[in-house]
């Protein structure tokens, strides 16, 4: 069975936390700079920009790990078989496309006073294998010394290795902390910008999936801010 071994630094990449502090932070100056002009806070135009903030980092690494592959592949010729074995270690990222997310997808609910956004899904990149520590264990060295069966052997254990190492990364313990982490990586990315205009607004971030009947009802009656923008921008051009 292999073996698979988390990586310590589960958390958020702090080159990634540093590039949304650095939106929020823009969001939050470009808030406060329309408040010393007289701006009254709407949470919809904050959110919007917030949006257009969060899409321009088009892929967001959310979360990482590391696992490690076992994998074995025999070869049978001329009467003679060989067998070698790859220990494979890889780390995978985990990363949600912002580029997905849009004014559809983000909603306010006044009553409540909610932010809604609708994710998009989680998304493992391809492993990156840490070839100076793969390592191969190998037997019928006369089968292996005469004929290509050793080329052919490592060949086979890197594909299947590389596909044990994606294989393991669904598993539902690392999805669920790579979900926590997207979660609270776009949360933050709205309600802080939203609290800086002083707005006690709450922010519910979810994946499809999520929702249950009370959470789609609450969804089918609050309004995507696309809409409340448009019905905005009619209503100054009068």
């Amino acid at each position: 069975m292999a073996n698979v071994h988390m990586n310590r630094r589960i958390a958020i990449p702090m080159a990634i936390m540093v590039g949304v502090l650095v939106i929020i932070g823009a969001l939050s100056w470009g808030l406060l700079s329309k408040f010393e002009s007289g701006f009254s806070p709407d949470p919809v135009s904050i959110a919007s920009a917030s949006l257009d903030g969060l899409r321009e980092q088009n892929r967001l690494t959310v979360f990482s790990a590391s696992y490690n592959a076992t994998v074995t592949t025999t070869m049978t010729r001329m009467g003679l078989s060989a067998r070698k074995t790859l220990i494979m270690p890889g780390a995978v990222r985990y990363e949600v496309d912002l580029a997905k997310l849009d004014a559809d997808n983000v909603r306010w609910d006044a009553e409540t006073n909610t932010l809604s956004v609708e994710m998009p899904p989680i998304e493992i990149a391809r492993p990156e294998v840490q070839i100076d520590r793969i390592q191969s264990y190998g037997e019928g060295g006369i089968l292996l010394a005469l004929t290509d069966a050793e080329k052919t052997l490592d060949e086979a254990n890197r594909k299947k290795g590389v596909a044990e190492l994606a294989k393991q990364a669904k598993n539902p313990l690392q999805m669920r902390l790579a979900r926590d982490a997207a979660r609270r990586a776009v949360e933050s990315s709205f309600v802080l910008p939203l609290r800086a205009a002083g707005l006690d607004a709450k922010v519910d971030a979810f994946f499809p999936y999520e929702r249950g009947n009370g959470n789609i009802d609450r969804w089918d009656v609050s309004r995507s801010i696309k809409e409340v923008l448009a019905e905005k921008d009619r209503h100054d051009a009068r």
